[in-house]
């Protein structure tokens, strides 16, 4: 049961944020004030600065402590900051120290946290982009091509849901079912959404506020990000033993197209649901730069089929890996 004024702990995983986490703890220390609450930030080891501003601002201002955070990963510094510093806290705020909030963003969450009862808020998480390749990343991340209409990627009315962009959590929940997997470099908060449900506990997704978020700027690094997202999905499915949802499984057969299209040599049938994949991929983005009437969007079918094709290759690399593993075992 909470308080009459909930107690916050505001929790911010970083690794080399030197850019931004200055301006980021100035928004967020004006939140923690009107809401009694205290601001960590869990650092990974930054060696850019980060550190040092962190530290400059937490001697002027108590209600911001700095934690290192040896695991690096941002599921142990969450974990690492509930144990060290949530003891009688009622709720939870996870930020993501390279997004962009509302100025009022604490205090809606904890609003919805109370009006609704929920154990956990989440919000609707859109993406922005500056740079040409950032934007038609952003494009394709906003989309449904990109994201198979994934209800956290679109704005919400307010709805209770299985998941969605980690926001608020009540510390009691968090802890009672273990916390985050730290076993997860990614994808865990999707695995943390399962057992949250599967111990009884409720997921409203806020129809009130939401996060912006900034993709990778580069083609290669998209990549890789989403081949660790499809090799923590695989993880997901494998651990909890679940059935993929429908947007989930056709990506998965982006890779074995790949694959196929290689023996196009052999008769040229091979090649067809390669090409065409590709041909919807990159009809869509051009359409989308002329709906919008922004050419430098055009590659947001480039951007879904990179995506695709690093979820494909992360998924079936994670559940070979663990097929190869369990008959050595």
């Amino acid at each position: 049961m909470t308080h009459a004024t909930p107690s916050i702990l505001i929790v911010i995983p970083c690794l080399n944020e030197a850019a931004h986490i200055g301006g980021l703890l100035d928004q967020l220390r004006a939140a923690a004030s009107r809401l009694g609450g205290r601001i960590v930030v869990a650092d990974g080891g930054s060696t850019d600065g980060t550190q040092a501003i962190v530290e400059n601002i937490a001697a002027a201002d108590p209600r911001v402590v700095l934690l290192t955070n040896p695991k690096r990963l941002q599921s142990a510094a969450i974990n690492l900051a509930v144990a060290t510093l949530g003891e009688g806290v009622d709720y939870l705020i996870r930020i993501d120290a390279h997004g962009g909030y509302p100025d009022d963003y604490c205090d809606r969450l904890v609003e919805e946290a109370v009006a609704t009862g929920a154990d956990s808020v989440v919000v609707s998480m859109l993406t922005a982009g500056t740079g040409a390749v950032q934007k038609a990343v952003a494009a394709a991340q906003n989309s449904k091509l990109g994201t198979g209409g994934s209800k956290h990627r679109h704005m919400s009315e307010g709805e209770w849901v299985d998941h969605g962009h980690h926001a608020l959590v009540r510390v009691a929940a968090f802890s009672h079912v273990g916390g985050y997997d730290e076993s997860f470099s990614h994808n865990e908060d999707a695995e943390f959404d399962c057992r949250l449900r599967q111990a009884g506990y409720r997921i409203w997704m806020s129809g009130r506020t939401q996060m912006v978020y900034y993709p990778r700027s580069t083609l290669k690094s998209l990549y890789f990000q989403y081949l660790g997202y499809g090799r923590g999905r695989a993880r997901n499915v494998l651990k909890h033993r679940m059935v993929p949802k429908v947007r989930q499984m056709i990506p998965l057969l982006v890779a074995p197209v790949v694959l196929l299209a290689l023996f196009s040599f052999v008769h040229w049938l091979a090649a067809v649901p390669f090409l065409l994949w590709v041909a919807v991929c990159l009809g869509y983005g051009l359409a989308t730069a002329v709906r919008q009437r922004n050419a430098s969007i055009a590659l947001a079918g480039v951007s879904a089929m990179v995506m695709h094709f690093g979820w494909s290759v992360g998924f079936w690399q994670q559940l070979l890996t663990a097929r190869s593993q369990r008959k050595v075992a």
